[in-house]
């Protein structure tokens, strides 16, 4: 099954992060995404472009649909007709890192495009 095929799973308590040689297995996986360290915690990041703002407003409510069905939010910058989203297991939840859930939704990101 396809990564955005699959479904955003709650996290469990006391779930470690993702080991990073499976992060860059699920890398290849998804277009465009690079892995980063940010801070101490990895993250995965893309860059989307469009032709103006009203463009780029519309793409980030599909993402924000997306996000709300599954469970799972990414980091959104807006400027002006580029919107970069990062995705990661934040600090609030179990992981603090990546887990499976931040590549099932960057697939299903890339679909929206």
């Amino acid at each position: 099954m396809s990564l955005a095929q699959k479904k955003c799973e709650p996290c469990e308590g006391g779930t470690p992060p993702m080991a990073l040689e499976q992060a860059k297995k699920l890398l290849q996986q998804i277009s465009q995404w690079q892995l980063l360290q940010i801070n101490g915690t990895y993250t995965i990041e893309k860059g989307f472009k469009f032709k103006n703002f009203a463009e780029a407003i519309s793409f980030v409510k599909k993402v924000a649909a997306v996000a709300e069905e599954q469970g799972h939010h990414p980091d959104i910058k807006i400027s002006w007709n580029k919107v970069t989203l990062q995705l990661t297991t934040h600090a609030t939840h179990a992981i603090k890192g990546l887990s499976e859930n931040d590549f099932i939704m960057a697939a299903k990101i890339d679909r929206l495009v």
